[in-house]
């Protein structure tokens, strides 16, 4: 990690064990796991008034060479079952942690982010989708009302064709 890199790690670690110590103000929490400052793990409350109220969730926090000009990759070690992280890896699908970074962001505004994202999921970009063929789908959607369906259609054309 370059020197620059390095010393933003140590300034944002600092600050978010200062401002955050035992995670009871903002919900957020990070433990340094080498000297380096390039693996760490966070973890983060459930939002109030939301699902996951509550629970903690344990976080792994890569911080890439070229930090800050790159975003750090994290995922949930916690499992979790929400549309816009991978209930099979934990990946999070954020556009601040992909083509929304900016250098100015910080570690703490990610864990934020985070946090905030478990309130407020964002459906037009699911990380975790079901397809057509999979157990849950076809349980679930086998059941269908009376009428539905293809034969219906020409019945609903019949009573739409004025006379």
């Amino acid at each position: 990690m370059a020197n620059i890199s390095f010393m933003r790690m140590q300034r944002e670690c600092k600050d978010i064990i200062k401002e955050c110590g035992d995670s009871t103000s903002t919900g957020i929490m990070i433990e340094i796991l080498n000297e380096s400052l390039t693996k760490l793990r966070g973890e983060i409350k459930g939002p109030p008034d939301s699902p996951y109220q509550d629970a903690v969730f344990a976080l792994d926090i890569t911080i890439p060479e070229d930090y800050p000009f790159q975003p750090p990759r994290v995922k949930f070690i916690t499992k979790i079952w929400h549309p816009n992280i991978s209930s099979q890896t934990g990946t999070i699908c954020l556009d601040i942690l992909k083509d929304q970074w900016a250098a100015s962001l910080t570690l703490r505004t990610v864990l934020l982010s985070i946090q905030a994202l478990l309130t407020l999921p964002e459906p037009k970009d699911p990380r975790t989708l079901l397809s057509p063929n999979s157990s849950w789908t076809r349980t679930r959607c086998s059941t269908k009302p009376p009428g539905f369906g293809l034969r219906s259609m020409p019945r609903l054309r019949e009573r739409r064709t004025p006379n």
